[in-house]
């Protein structure tokens, strides 16, 4: 690796820029892995890494253009590629649509700490618990297989207006699938966490051989709408496509379910049942992220002209009432809303809510349990209708016990209906989502809920 300091190469990028403005984005990448298949680990590693985005502003007539380059860079000549790329991009740009002032003097206290990193020693108690569960899976006919992943990434961000700005990310996650023998019954078990101490291989591996266990009896349902609990991680994978999904200025144009008849947001209106509250808050315990905004590109939820934004507790919907959407400076001129950009964690609370997913199954009387959620599409953006496919175990619960496992299914559901018409929710914990936690979005606290007819349109082959 390069002994460039990334702040080095920050004040490289900025010094060598001919635009009239650089905002420049340095950040440092270490991950450290394990993976296993068939009761043994197959491979484990470290890797690290630099990526530099580079962003050129300069003056075009009356508005200014932009310019953007990314790419692995760890020297100050590959940074110097780079900026040369964004300088000459933005010369050749026409004037941005989100052009906005943009923020500087502004410095981290901890701006000149060099990048924390992780290792392979993060699995000093989670390997050898591991390594059990291999054992007692031989012993018992049971084939395991999985990935634990840990990143820390040290982001800084430098501009020409004299933003210094530094933040420190660490994300994990694990996942375990669990076979018999005769491979025609599968469990799954993930999680998300900063550090992997409140990860205990050997209650994952429990979780596994439970759900196995409840598998030894196989049931074949039809189609249909079905009394369905949705544990905190598929509730996650809906909450998240919700989240992605509240683009103010799509929602302005009439493109989702966000938009409100007749022409503007739905901001203010009763969007789910009372008590719902959806929010996201950058010092929530255990799902901390970063309290400034980073940009390297703009979009429809995002402005580069915003970087270095200050982020703090937004309430998206507030006792069931649409409250805000992700609004860059630029949307929220056209909504005349205030500006509350997107934040990297999501908390789902229902008022009133207690007990476990465990809790929710003893009170059904007859139902579905799901395990996880899979191929999330959107087939309707005006309603967020989704469909997807079940998988890794379906329970039956008869009488508030799971008596076994039922054939997959293709749903169909909005996750902003569901919000109206869940019976009970159980406490917000931690959750991962299965779909989009991996590489996207692992930061979650949801409920499971309890769907009374959630539509199951159609059997899935899908073992």
């Amino acid at each position: 690796m390069s002994t460039t300091t990334p702040q080095q190469l920050v004040e490289h990028a900025l010094a060598g820029s001919s635009a009239d403005d650089v905002i420049v984005i340095v950040r440092d990448t270490s991950s450290a892995n394990l993976r296993w298949a068939n009761n043994t680990l197959t491979t484990n590693g470290v890797m690290v890494g630099v990526d530099v985005t580079a962003i050129s502003f300069v003056a075009a007539g009356d508005g200014v253009a932009v310019g953007t380059s990314a790419g692995s860079a760890s020297t100050p000549e590959q940074v110097s590629a780079l900026v040369a790329a964004a300088d000459a991009a933005a010369r050749s740009a026409t004037a941005a649509e989100d052009a906005a002032e943009l923020l500087g003097d502004r410095v981290s206290p901890d701006w000149d700490t060099a990048p924390e990193r992780t290792d392979i020693r993060v699995y000093d108690a989670f390997a050898p618990a591991l390594g059990e569960a291999f054992r007692a899976a031989t012993a018992e006919d049971r084939i395991l297989y999985g990935f634990v992943n840990h990143d820390v990434v040290t982001t800084y961000v430098g501009s020409s207006r004299g933003l210094r700005l530094r933040h420190v990310q660490p994300t994990g996650h694990y996942a375990c699938t669990g076979k018999d023998a005769s491979l025609s019954r599968s469990a799954w078990v993930g999680g998300a966490t900063r550090d992997f101490l409140d990860v205990d291989a050997t209650s994952m591996a429990e979780k596994v051989k439970q759900r196995l266990a409840w598998a030894e009896r196989q049931i074949e349902l039809p189609a249909g709408r079905y009394d369905t609990i949705l544990p905190p991680s598929s509730v996650a994978d809906l909450m998240i496509d919700a989240y992605w999904g509240a683009g103010a200025r799509v929602a302005h144009e009439g493109e989702s379910v966000y938009s409100k008849r007749g022409g503007g947001t739905r901001i203010g209106e009763q969007l789910a049942r009372a008590g719902v509250h959806l929010y996201s808050d950058p010092a929530y315990p255990g799902l901390e992220c970063a309290p400034f905004n980073v940009a390297g590109a703009s979009d429809n939820t995002e402005s580069v002209f915003d970087n270095g934004l200050e982020l703090g507790r937004t309430d998206w919907v507030t006792d069931g009432r649409l409250a805000a959407l992700l609004q860059t400076r630029h949307s929220a001129t056209l909504t005349e809303q205030p500006v509350t950009p997107m934040v990297d964690n999501l908390v789902l609370e229902v008022d009133g809510a207690s007990g476990s997913e465990q809790d929710l199954v003893a009170g059904m009387e007859k139902g579905l349990l799901l395990t996880c959620l899979w191929y999330i599409r959107e087939v309707d953006p005006q309603t967020m209708l989704l469909t997807g496919l079940t998988r890794d175990g379906v329970y039956l619960v008869e009488g508030g016990e799971i008596v076994g496992a039922v054939n997959n299914f293709r749903w169909n559901e909005s996750p902003i209906d569901l919000l109206n018409r869940f019976s009970h929710a159980s406490e917000t914990v931690p959750s991962f989502s299965r779909e989009w936690g991996d590489d996207y979005f692992s930061r979650t606290a949801t409920p499971a809920l309890r769907i009374p007819d959630f539509n199951m349109s159609s059997v899935s082959q899908a073992q």
